[in-house]
């Protein structure tokens, strides 16, 4: 029967996991708690940075519902939990972790889907939630300024083209 310090443990984790939008897995070996600290704060408001236990971080993730790689376990492991904005916190974890290559990004989670570090590398590559939302925002505000451009020319040409019909009729009326 497991111990109930050991049974809180996995509930406090389990409800990490299913509370946060991402969780990204670390290896933190070698790097001291000065540094451990900045790298809480690099992770941005939105993001809690835990050292756990693998064995449990392991069984609260199933009960959670997230299937992990076993690999990800191995060495010492520490987990950015992520309840805003993903992008975020995995370019803090990045960009800490070319500053100071004992930080290995291992892995981690997005909306209950397993991704690799790779994955989590091009995540942070990504513009931020905002950004893409006001770039997105300036498209539509371009097509709509196309079309009622548009809009506005097909009137008008139409006049034009019932001018020249009109002219037309006219010379050839004149000429008869």
């Amino acid at each position: 029967m497991a111990r109930p310090d050991k049974a809180a443990a996995v509930a406090e984790l389990t409800d990490k996991f299913r509370s946060s939008n991402a969780a990204v897995l670390t290896e933190y070996r070698g790097l001291t708690v000065a540094q451990l600290k900045t790298l809480r704060r690099s992770l941005g408001e939105n993001a809690q940075y835990a050292v756990v236990k693998n064995t449990l971080t392991k069984i609260a993730a199933n009960e959670a519902g997230i299937t992990l790689d076993d690999q990800l376990f191995a060495g010492p492991t520490a987990v950015a939990f992520v309840t805003g904005d993903p992008v975020e916190s995995a370019k803090g974890l990045r960009d800490f972790a070319k500053e100071n290559p004992n930080l290995v990004i291992k892995g981690g989670v997005l909306d209950g889907k397993a991704l690799s570090a790779d994955e989590i590398k091009k995540l942070a590559d990504l513009e931020s939630r905002e950004v893409l939302l006001s770039k997105l925002a300036g498209a539509f505000k371009g097509k709509q300024s196309q079309a009622a451009q548009l809009f506005q020319a097909l009137p008008s040409k139409l006049v034009r083209t019932v001018d020249a019909l009109r002219a037309k009729q006219d010379e050839q009326g004149g000429a008869e």
